[in-house]
């Protein structure tokens, strides 16, 4: 199982996403600057992932403070804070960080060694549990799947978005693991690819039949009976259920809806952010004009035009036939459903 980013002899590493699929490359870091920039390039990317990124962000922040002076330690902490503004829309960095800074505040009172070992546990823990919750999504979810069904996913929601496993993705593998045969229609992704340089790659390293298509060639194999199924990940869910997910997400949405094709959501309950009633209280983010007008560094564009480059979108709730999640599949209305989430 491919293992995304994990830490090992004091240093965070992680699969250099930005590389794939021509080269493999697992980059070591011991500088949370270095890690908040490897998040905003993408390096480490999905939200999951990137919330381990964080809460690993803190542990880097604690190590980096070699003296023996409290006050300056604590700095040291709360300036690798900063790391949860590398990304606005995935929500589970801020969470990660939040929860790894609530619980340095639990235990300040410690010594400095101290401490250091507690962060470490405490990143670990989340790491864990996020592999844990994927497989447990997978288990919810791949009864959603029969036998036979061609399945759309965008972007990549597999274990490269995770510590491991996947959301989306791992409700597919858990359909495969459970002996129903599939076959994953995965979009390419505009402008990054991730489908098809991460979503393919994955799959294949799995062995589980993949079809690139592009992103305007949704609603074409869906007419043609191609597909049966949608699953994707998310970055964002209001209480409402309207989810932010990759730029092109609510467009396969509103095609599945348009061909009577049910449309999933996997998301770990770190996704759901309790201050967003619905989907206008999401911030997107908007990225680098160089991403639409270029590939692989590459000019595809005329120069000198204007560039719209959103890195999100947010899929009306009317169009989520079901979110999963790892304390089971939630249904309309969302309002009710999320709700008990958090009582």
């Amino acid at each position: 199982m491919i293992k995304t980013i994990f830490f090992e002899d004091n240093k965070v590493k992680y699969i250099d996403q930005t590389l794939l699929p021509g080269k493999y490359k697992v980059v070591s870091c011991t500088d949370v600057k270095k890690l908040e920039v490897a998040i905003k390039t993408l390096a480490i990317r999905g939200a999951p992932a990137i919330g381990i990124g964080g809460a690993y962000g803190i542990v880097l922040a604690a190590l980096s403070y070699k003296g023996s002076n409290k006050d300056e330690f604590f700095k040291a902490i709360e300036e690798g804070e900063k790391i949860k503004n590398a990304r606005p829309t995935a929500v589970n960095l801020t969470w990660a960080v939040k929860r790894m800074m609530n619980h340095f505040y639990s235990i300040k009172d410690k010594s400095i060694s101290e401490i250091k070992k507690e962060l470490i546990l405490e990143a670990e823990k989340i790491r864990e549990e996020d592999a844990e919750i994927n497989r447990k999504m997978g288990q919810y979810g791949h009864p959603l799947i029969s036998t036979g069904d061609g399945v759309l996913t965008h972007c990549n929601a597999g274990a490269l978005a995770t510590s491991e496993y996947g959301t989306a993705l791992g409700v597919i593998r858990a359909a495969v693991e459970a002996g129903k045969k599939v076959r994953v229609y995965s979009d390419e992704t505009r402008p990054l690819l991730q489908g098809a340089r991460l979503t393919t790659w994955e799959l294949k390293e799995d062995g589980i039949p993949v079809t690139l298509i592009c992103d305007g060639m949704a609603g074409i194999s869906m007419r043609r009976g191609l597909i049966q199924k949608v699953v994707v990940g998310a970055d964002r869910i209001a209480l409402n259920g309207d989810t932010a997910n990759k730029i092109g997400t609510y467009q396969a949405a509103v095609l599945a809806k348009e061909n009577n094709i049910p449309f999933y959501v996997a998301a770990p309950i770190s996704t759901f952010d309790p201050k967003a009633k619905t989907g206008d209280d999401i911030p997107i983010e908007e990225r680098d004009k160089d991403e639409v007008t270029h590939i692989g560094g590459k000019r595809i564009a005329t120069e000198g035009i204007d560039v719209f480059n959103p890195a999100f979108d947010v899929t009306p709730a009317k169009y989520i036939s079901r979110i999963i999640t790892e304390k089971g599949v939630l249904r309309a209305p969302y309002e009710k459903s999320i709700k008990k989430l958090f009582d």
